[in-house]
């Protein structure tokens, strides 16, 4: 599993200029107060700034353990 894509839309909220001021709006030492939405050209991206999302569920999550022995 990839945690780590190579192309994430950029966003206020994932750049490493950024602050989160609250959960609508960052702080960007460039460009001041800016929508978490919103990019600009002096983007640069934070993995640690950003949640991956989680996985989707087995549909058949209900199997029984037993069924996968050997």
């Amino acid at each position: 599993m990839n945690l780590f894509q190579k192309k994430i839309e950029p966003r206020c909220i994932y750049c490493t200029h950024g602050r989160a001021l609250n959960e609508t709006q960052v702080v960007c030492a460039r460009k001041g107060v800016m929508s978490a939405g919103s990019h600009c050209r002096s983007f640069k991206y934070d993995p640690l700034k950003r949640t991956p999302p989680r996985p989707a569920k087995l549909p058949g999550s209900s199997i029984p353990d037993e069924d996968f022995k050997l």
